[in-house]
């Protein structure tokens, strides 16, 4: 099974010693998203709102470059800095997944890359 490279210039670029996404066989595996701009290289907002919408943007977008998309998504996972703000993010996730949204796993962790408040990866299935 072969494996390609994922890049769209819709999503910030790595900083890092990986790729956006990699897609082999009939999945795409996304690296996590954290809210930036990927004009300005920067974090939209200091909110976990602003940052999840820009988060799911910025996923949107890659699995678009492979071929997927948000609705072909089947698991994900969400960091945050701070699990006082689930309720937040979760709010903003609901409106992106809808009524059959994937599995998901969510973890408090101790920083984010820039600071960010929330990040999330996902496996999603080509198109």
């Amino acid at each position: 099974m072969s494996r390609k490279i994922i890049h769209t210039e819709k999503a910030p670029k790595a900083i890092g010693p990986y790729s956006q996404a990699i897609a082999t066989g009939s999945m795409v595996y996304t690296a996590g998203q954290v809210g930036i701009d990927p004009s300005t290289g920067e974090l939209v907002s200091a909110n976990v709102e602003d940052q999840t919408r820009q988060v799911l943007k910025n996923l949107q977008n890659v699995l678009e470059a492979a071929g997927s998309g948000l609705a072909n998504v089947v698991k994900t996972t969400v960091f945050l800095k701070d699990m006082n703000d689930f309720a937040k993010m979760n709010n903003i996730y609901a409106e992106a997944f809808g009524e059959n949204p994937p599995a998901r796993s969510t973890v408090a962790v101790a920083g984010l890359p820039k600071g960010a408040l929330v990040e999330i990866e996902v496996v999603a299935l080509l198109s």
